[in-house]
């Protein structure tokens, strides 16, 4: 036994004296060794890293926790192939450290109850993204892109749901933060599911965190007229802190239900007194759009959209939909059980053929639904609910559109056709056409006219 014990030492010995950083985990995705370069990269102690399990996702705690999601493997390399990886930490000072990585499966027969990790000594240039070995799957890229996200954007405002490339993402983005900027009222407005509530807790806790002031969140939908005007009458009575009131926000959620008697109400108390918080509103519609049709006051829509945040459904951002996905994998993977490395290009195409009709939400339900199904370390085609195949296929198989028979064109129609007929038959002649039809040869000629067959006063 001690003998096995000197050669464990002796091996983190010489895992320590290696000029790159290792380190190593076991089959609990546990941090269990890291040698001294590994520590000095990361810029932390050994009792800060070690003992920390691996999630593989963006993980949000203490400085141990969130550096060993950062140093997380592909879930692949526990099925016992050696694999290519990206590793990397936000560091103390803020900087984004991404390197390069092996990861070893130190194999017992079938199981891998150890993997070591071989990381490169120098981070890699931003600007080498597009020049470097690409990563071994579609999964590793866009795990890699949703790091670089975080980093840049999502720390700070809390906008992981709001991923994306496409024009509308990042103008809704920018629009996110400069209303987290101000304290002017804001309107959010976009279809069910596209994540209008999370937008607006992002501009809430976006400069304070945790320490922002008092959220209070109405739902227009349900509240009656009278318990909404009295809430709001309540509101504007109280007495808040001058820093909760500096940093509180009162959410109207789906505005656009509001009764007119509530509108009434809201105008009054913000015509006055006025409510100490800053008020969020979400819609379904453009406010304006609702006053020019007379179903909301002008003057409540004006007071509400001082800025206007506008929310696109899923399907016309589909280019957004695998970085979403992975988002949503990832996010399963942060509760620390199943750990997944995304989808398989097969899923990403069959979601891509999907109208997402619940937009956001609809694709976080179908992620959870599909991670759990999922035998292997990625999410395949087959995982997919059975929801998402049938409407695929019936994509693929469009039904036919049912032909409107107009009647009097079927008639004129068979009209013409024996006209002809009869004409082609009497060489000509009208007056024996008109008696092949049983009909006066006036009566022939105008019939031949009406339907284009001959021109008049020939």
């Amino acid at each position: 036994m001690a003998r096995g014990r000197l050669g464990a030492l002796e091996l983190a010995r010489l895992l320590d004296a290696a000029a790159q950083p290792l380190y190593v985990l076991d089959e609990d995705r546990t941090i269990v060794f890291c040698n001294q370069p590994c520590l000095e990269w990361l810029g932390c102690s050994a009792e800060e890293l070690q003992g920390q399990r691996c999630i593989y996702g963006s993980v949000e705690g203490e400085i141990g926790v969130s550096l060993a999601a950062g140093l997380c493997p592909p879930p692949e390399i526990w099925t016992g192939r050696e694999q290519a990886g990206m590793v990397g930490a936000t560091l103390r000072d803020g900087r984004l450290s991404r390197r390069r990585a092996r990861f070893i499966p130190l194999a017992n027969g079938t199981e891998v109850p150890f993997v070591l990790a071989i990381v490169e000594t120098e981070d890699l240039a931003q600007s080498a993204d597009k020049t470097q070995q690409p990563l071994p799957s579609e999964a590793a890229e866009l795990h890699e892109r949703l790091r670089r996200f975080r980093h840049e954007r999502a720390e700070k405002y809390r906008l992981d749901r709001f991923v994306g490339d496409s024009p509308a993402m990042r103008l809704a983005r920018a629009q996110i933060e400069v209303a987290a900027a101000s304290r002017a009222s804001v309107l959010i407005v976009g279809p069910p599911g596209s994540g209008r509530q999370h937008a607006a807790h992002a501009i809430h806790y976006a400069v304070h965190g945790e320490g922002s002031g008092p959220l209070v969140p109405l739902s227009c939908a349900v509240l009656a007229a009278d318990l909404i005007a009295s809430t709001l009458a309540a509101i504007a009575s109280q007495r808040f802190p001058v820093e909760a009131s500096g940093r509180g926000t009162l959410l109207l959620n789906d505005v656009h239900e509001l009764p007119i008697e509530s509108q009434t109400e809201i105008v009054r108390l913000l015509s006055g007194k006025g409510i100490p918080l800053r008020i969020v509103a979400t819609s379904r519609h453009d406010l304006a759009d609702l006053a020019r049709e007379g179903r909301f006051r002008d003057d409540l829509a004006a007071l509400l959209s001082t800025l206007v945040i506008r929310l696109p459904p899923l399907v016309e951002r589909r280019g957004d939909v695998p970085l979403l996905a992975q988002w949503f994998v990832e996010k399963v993977n942060a509760r620390g059980g199943k750990q997944l490395s995304g989808l398989s290009s097969e899923a990403l195409d069959c979601l891509d053929s999907y109208s997402w009709p619940g937009n956001v939400e609809e694709l976080g339900q179908v992620i959870e639904e599909a991670h759990r199904h999922a035998e292997g370390p990625e999410i395949t085609l087959g995982d997919l609910p059975q929801r998402i195949h049938l409407a695929r296929s019936a994509a693929a198989h469009p039904r036919r559109p049912e032909e409107t028979i107009v009647l009097e064109d079927f008639l004129a129609g068979i009209e013409r056709e024996l006209l002809t007929r009869a004409m082609r038959r009497a060489k000509g002649n009208k007056t024996k056409a008109a008696k092949l039809l049983g009909m006066t040869r006036p009566k022939l000629y105008r019939r031949l006219v009406q339907l284009g067959l001959e021109e008049p006063n020939s």
